[in-house]
């Protein structure tokens, strides 16, 4: 007798799971080649492994802003990526600034940390004003309609900031202390990248420790189980909310000072792309999920970075690090597809869904 499962299956499920099939058989064939061919010595894996971190490390600190907000409010802000860019770009005039007078490279610590600070503060100041204005009066209206309000808000700011600061792209400066390489347990990584790595893990360490140990943390947690509940309680449910954007806020500031550093250039148009990665991460771990935006952002960015060449060469196509956005869509598809919850996220009920 045949297993009384089998007959569950709809044709859906079997041509899900045949897609999964040939998706990993792909993914091994190729991985197999690449590896087989032995194209790329050690060297540029690591290159690529640590370019990987970096680039996962941006990712994280933006996703935890769309992860904080959609714990408390359930709702997207698609005007995230432009709260990233807003900070990154106004903190180029600083920084460029400060090179101009010579201060980067005479005092760098206390010149990054100036231009980071200016960075973060004006990401929050964004996002309070988005807060106030776009989101406020909407948190009882139906869903759609702040997500609608997101997403013109993500237009109104990517050309409010172009005509603010133009529309060209603007080269950061770069401070001497960051220049060159390091060698590090004896792999060579270049400076910037692993500034950004410590850094990174350092603030991503530091809010995780302010959500879990702090009597605001607490009070976020409590709002993001129950909201009427936890006002019930006591809390402050407007001011948890107003923390929670600042907090998210300050994260993808520092990304974009981050990403600065590692990009070496801003533009008016520099958020969309990693904010949709960021969101992507963000889903990736588990949206809601604070642990799970910090490791989905740190594997989408390590995945982005080795997988293209360690999957596509060995498939013999033809330039595959163009494709690395392709890559990076089709994992979004395959996480809604087989886990919509995420690597860390559990099911939600169904008041919270």
């Amino acid at each position: 007798m045949q297993p009384t499962w089998l007959w569950k299956l709809s044709f859906v499920d079997l041509s899900l799971w045949a897609f999964r099939a040939a998706v990993m058989v792909l993914v091994a064939w190729g991985t197999v080649g690449t590896l087989a061919a032995a194209t790329y010595s050690g060297e540029t894996w690591i290159e690529l492994f640590v370019f990987g971190l970096s680039q996962g490390s941006v990712y994280a600190l933006i996703a935890l802003g769309y992860t904080m907000v959609y714990g408390i409010l359930r709702m997207i802000n698609f005007a995230h990526g432009e709260v990233f860019m807003s900070g990154a770009y106004t903190a180029y005039f600083v920084a460029e600034a400060l090179a101009s007078t010579g201060a980067l490279n005479r005092n760098p610590i206390p010149s990054l940390l100036a231009v980071l600070a200016v960075s973060m503060a004006t990401s929050t100041l964004v996002a309070l004003l988005l807060e106030r204005i776009a989101y406020r009066p909407l948190w009882r209206a139906p869903r759609l309609v702040p997500l609608i309000s997101a997403i013109g808000a993500s237009f109104f700011l990517q050309y409010a900031f172009r005509g603010l600061y133009g529309s060209g792209f603007k080269a950061y400066p770069e401070a001497e202390i960051l220049r060159g390489k390091w060698i590090i347990a004896g792999v060579s990584v270049l400076r910037s990248q692993a500034v950004v790595v410590v850094a990174a893990v350092l603030m991503m360490l530091g809010l995780y420790a302010f959500v879990m140990r702090t009597r605001t943390g607490t009070a976020m947690r409590a709002v993001s189980e129950d909201r009427e509940v936890a006002a019930l309680m006591g809390i402050d449910v407007d001011r948890v909310i107003v923390v929670t954007f600042a907090v998210g806020a300050a994260m993808a500031g520092a990304a974009g000072f981050l990403y600065a550093l590692v990009f070496k250039q801003v533009h008016f148009f520099m958020g969309f792309v990693p904010g949709i990665k960021a969101f992507t991460a963000a889903v990736l771990g588990g949206i809601g999920n604070i642990p799970g935006a910090m490791l989905g952002g740190l594997f989408l960015g390590l995945f982005e970075s080795v997988g293209p060449i360690l999957i596509l060469d060995g498939l013999g196509i033809v330039a595959p690090y163009q494709l690395k956005d392709v890559i990076t869509f089709t994992m979004l598809v395959m996480v809604l597809i087989f886990r919509p919850s995420g690597i860390l996220g559990e099911r939600l009920a169904v008041k919270k869904a």
